[in-house]
């Protein structure tokens, strides 16, 4: 589908409808007031992105996602922005397809994930800062419980690393370079492979708590190897710009806020916004970064995290951030607003955002469901595809009224 950037709804419907994935042609379905257009309108393959995506987070969704409608819907130089942000999925792909990139999120893990791949360092800078580092640090208690996971060596190292990047933050000294190298050693504590500094674990878009990795230990009879932090960090450097910076792109805007509330963003701004909020209480995501606020040298207690444990609840947290939305885009703006699937496809986030915008400034065009296979990070799980869990990307269109 070669499609015009900055398409008007009515274009970008009919384009949708005649849209084709290996031969499959979109399906539209009228179901209970709203309209589906169903398809695979991406692949699900991984690792199919550019490279400097390649950082895990949990429940975050593939750039093919904010590709797809980056490219058909804004053109170069605009802002597209993601008020849920994360890893920065959404602020990376437009900055890799020189638009404008605007990220938010509650979280300030996430502007340490997302602002060092926007502009990163060379290798060889990255090389040299390690190089020079003193990672040999002091030896840990010997009832430290982040032995749990690490080798005592391996731990000195982490802690080392960890108090000279909260020296340099906290001396304004803090540079791109040393940016980069947190965001790396953010992305490589606990995994369930010999490049993560821990003993095996859980995926790395999440960490256990010490008490479950005893008990993981203990199954796996299982004790943490001493590992190489430096070289871990410039392994995982090397393939994450293994496809090269992006290209020039005007500078990101990066805020930590509640979403509803973004003064940073000037009135009808932006052009395009690419999102997916917190799902009711399915992820918990500050038990899921407990070891990175550690490191970051983050509190997570002064982090206001929401957690929504009913659909009404849920509906009015999404209707304040349309509010906002419509603020903050510009008159025929798009929203692509990500809601998943939740509690085995029985609630349907989609009818609470048409209920939540009711009244607002936004047209209702439609559902998007990209239907597709599990891909191994649902596998590992134990999860098969269409039986539980997400199984598709539920994505709401709206537009902003004129």
């Amino acid at each position: 589908m070669l499609i015009q950037p900055a398409l008007a709804d009515a274009e970008f419907l009919h384009a949708l409808r005649g849209f084709s994935f290996d031969g499959a042609v979109t399906e539209e379905i009228e179901r209970d007031g709203l309209r589906y257009f169903v398809n695979a309108f991406w692949t699900a393959q991984q690792r199919r992105g550019h490279s400097l995506h390649e950082v895990s987070y949990r429940a975050c969704f593939k750039p093919q996602l904010p590709e797809f409608f980056i490219a058909r819907l804004t053109a170069p130089g605009e802002t597209v922005y993601d008020p849920f942000a994360g890893r920065g999925t959404t602020a990376l792909q437009a900055a890799l397809m020189g638009r404008h990139p605007a990220a938010n999120d509650i979280s300030p893990l996430s502007a340490l994930l997302c602002r060092p791949r926007l502009a990163p360092p060379a290798f060889s800078d990255i090389l040299k800062r390690l190089s020079a580092l003193d990672l040999s640090g002091r030896p840990p208690a010997a009832d430290d419980p982040l032995l749990t996971f690490y080798h005592p060596k391996t731990l000195s190292q982490i802690t080392a690393l960890r108090d000279y990047l909260l020296a340099r933050a906290a001396s304004g000294r803090l540079d791109a370079v040393d940016d980069w190298v947190r965001m790396v050693a953010l992305n490589r504590l606990t995994g369930h492979s010999p490049g993560f500094f821990s003993v095996y674990t859980l995926p790395p878009n999440q960490a256990t708590t010490v008490a479950a990795q005893i008990r993981i230990n203990a199954r796996r009879d299982q004790v943490p190897p001493p590992r190489d932090v430096a070289a871990l960090i410039l392994g995982k450097s090397k393939s994450l710009l293994e496809d090269g910076a992006p290209p020039p792109h005007p500078a990101a805007l990066l805020t930590t806020g509640p979403a509803d509330a973004t003064p940073a963003l000037a009135d009808g701004s932006v052009a395009l916004i690419v999102t997916s909020p917190p799902f009711l209480d399915v992820v918990n995501y500050e038990n899921d970064n407990w070891l990175r606020g550690w490191f970051a040298g983050i509190d997570a207690q002064a982090v206001k995290l929401a957690h929504h444990r009913s659909t009404a609840a849920w509906e009015g947290f999404v209707r304040r951030c349309f509010a906002e939305f419509a603020r903050v885009l510009r008159p025929g703006g798009f929203v692509a607003f990500e809601v998943g699937e939740v509690r085995g496809g029985k609630v349907l986030l989609e009818h609470n955002v048409a209920a939540a915008i009711t009244g607002l400034p936004f047209d209702l065009l439609g559902v998007m469901v990209n239907r597709q296979a599990f891909t191994k990070t649902a596998n590992c799980w134990g999860v098969d595809n269409n039986a539980r869990g997400t199984n598709s990307n539920r994505i709401v269109l709206a537009r902003r009224r004129c």
